[in-house]
């Protein structure tokens, strides 16, 4: 998850396939100012996609469902190559509603956030997102909590589905030690927040070499 143009600048120089961009960490994350993608996108070229995300909490309505397509319509401008995105509506099921607003009539990946985790049924969820238009990633712990109480969780769905292992993308406070087992089960794809930076601290810049250690970490384990 990169701020910056810097902590762009250093997650791909680290080896990183893409990054997520947002505009600040308030509120789990808030969307980017387009002007701050169209410059990250002239960095770097690797995947970029932000985050569209406005308010505090994983639901949203109508009325800003508006506001949110415009907004990807200014990222897609920008040079955007997918977008990260994800509801929940108030029975805290996946909301498939404003989904359908946002995805209709579009042709660009996304990948599903930490969100996710936040649905009541993990079983429901999944057989929901599985029909959803161009999902490519869904960033889960496994858990509300963190991968390490989701670890278990992670590793029965990767091993139960294909297309559940294919589309988790790991991430929540994911720690080395997690990565053998989720890559013996399937799992391919990662995501690193704070521990790609000194400290574990959101306040620095991305490191590369730290970025660099995961990617060998993780190459490693998907490779044995």
């Amino acid at each position: 998850m990169c701020q910056h143009v810097a902590d762009a600048r250093h997650a791909a120089a680290g080896g990183a396939d893409g990054i997520v961009l947002v505009g600040s960490r308030d509120e789990g994350g808030l969307s980017p100012a387009p002007d701050l993608l169209r410059d990250v996108r002239r960095t770097v070229d690797i995947d970029v996609r932000p985050l569209v995300k406005l308010r505090a909490g994983y639901s949203t309505d109508g009325g800003e469902a508006t506001r949110l397509k415009g907004l990807v319509a200014d990222y897609r401008a920008g040079g955007a190559d997918g977008m990260v995105l994800g509801f929940v509506n108030g029975r805290s099921e996946v909301d498939t509603e404003v989904l359908g607003l946002l995805l209709d009539g579009t042709d660009w990946p996304w990948t599903f956030h930490r969100g996710f985790d936040a649905c009541l049924e993990t079983d429901r969820a999944w057989r929901t997102v599985l029909t959803l238009p161009r999902l490519d990633g869904v960033v889960t712990a496994g858990s509300a909590r963190d991968v390490e109480h989701g670890l278990d969780e992670l590793i029965r769905l990767a091993r139960s589905d294909p297309r559940i292992a294919n589309l988790v993308q790991a991430g929540g406070d994911l720690q080395p030690e997690h990565v053998p087992w989720l890559a013996r089960a399937g799992v391919r794809r990662f995501q690193i927040g704070s521990s790609a930076r000194p400290g574990r601290s959101w306040k620095a810049y991305v490191d590369p070499g730290l970025v660099r250690s995961w990617r060998t970490l993780i190459d490693d384990e998907v490779d044995a």
